[in-house]
């Protein structure tokens, strides 16, 4: 027994990848867990529009925090802003008929929105648009097509691609007169049309299913799922290229995948979580197309208001795509190029 347990430590402590796996992803969960899981909202992003704006800014109490005051503008244009982004919470300040109006996409914001106006007689009544019954599968069912096309792009791509090392098909290709463009682009083509269909498929289950609305634009949609499924399935070919077999692509596709869902804000809301840990969710793809599938199938949100989400998925499709063909230009080189390569690192 002491022989065969010295023996999986040998073992252990040749596969670096597993033990930091073991080490690190417990060290993940728990500053996850312990500084990113909140639920509560303690800073809500409001507008105060109308002709006493500026006086209702002054008094509104915590958790309320006025971004903007604009004391021309009335209900049609908070209406506007909150539906492209700009705040969660909108004030109508007209002595009239003063108003108070929740952006309902963003879930967690909106119920503390309704608590703290059922504790405070003074404020108007909160009306909630977009998702007026603050059901929770409208916030969730955007953020699991994201979700599924993270699982398709990078624990698919990754497995389907290394899969060819282990039974030694790349070796084949790099003797073949096969451009390393075209060999990519052949390789992770058939997942990104699985990813697009998959993604149809989603949709159309979370409209007929659970009844989520669609009031944007599909041609936005889909241009954010392109640009998603272009840096998810990025992010799977450079995985194979780190990875000799197929359990090393599914740990390292793990450790990538748990982030992304942890602190994109698709559970928990980015605004709770301590600042530490915040700025990564600011880094993963998932971060954005959450909130341009949110946007365009809650809000209605034109494009033009989702061109940083939009942006940045381009931009970290491009970083992780020009990395995975580097990776996997080297790969495909015929092994002298190889090993003239690795004398001159």
């Amino acid at each position: 027994m002491l022989a065969m347990a010295l023996k999986e430590i040998r073992q252990l402590r040749r596969d670096h990848r597993t033990v930091a796996m073991m080490v690190v992803l417990p060290l993940v969960l728990l500053v996850v867990f312990g500084y990113a899981a909140r639920f509560d909202v303690t800073s809500i992003r409001t507008i105060v529009v109308g002709p006493a704006a500026a006086q209702v800014a002054g008094a509104l109490p915590s958790p309320f925090e006025v971004v903007d005051t604009r004391s021309a503008d009335g209900a049609d244009q908070a209406i506007d802003r909150l539906r492209r982004g700009e705040a969660t919470v909108a004030i109508v300040a007209d002595p009239a008929q003063p108003r108070l109006l929740v952006d309902g996409s963003d879930l967690f914001a909106a119920r503390a929105v309704v608590t703290a106006v059922a504790q405070r007689p003074g404020l108007p009544q909160a009306e909630v648009l977009f998702n007026p019954d603050l059901k929770t599968s409208n916030v969730m069912v955007p953020a699991i097509i994201g979700m599924i096309l993270v699982f398709v792009g990078t624990v698919a791509t990754s497995l389907g691609v290394v899969r060819e090392r282990q039974a030694g098909t790349l070796e084949q290709l790099a003797v073949m007169p096969f451009r390393p463009r075209d060999v990519f682009l052949g390789k992770i083509a058939p997942y990104f049309l699985i990813g697009l269909l998959d993604m149809v498929i989603v949709v159309t289950a979370g409209l007929i299913v659970f009844g989520v609305p669609f009031n944007g634009s599909p041609l936005t949609f889909g241009l954010g799922a392109v640009l998603f499924l272009f840096a998810t399935t990025g992010l799977g070919v450079l995985i194979s290229t780190v990875s000799e077999n197929q359990g090393q692509a599914i740990q390292l596709a793990i450790m990538t995948l748990l982030p992304q869902i942890l602190l994109s804000g698709m559970i928990f809301p980015l605004e709770s979580m301590a600042a530490g840990v915040r700025w990564i969710g600011y880094l993963l793809p998932l971060t954005y197309f959450t909130q341009v599938s949110r946007g365009v199938m809650l809000r209605g949100a034109p494009i033009d208001s989702l061109l940083v989400p939009l942006g940045a998925l381009a931009v970290i499709g491009i970083v992780i795509f020009g990395l995975s063909v580097l990776r996997f230009r080297r790969d495909l080189a015929p092994a002298p190029r190889r090993q003239e390569a690795a004398q001159t690192v």
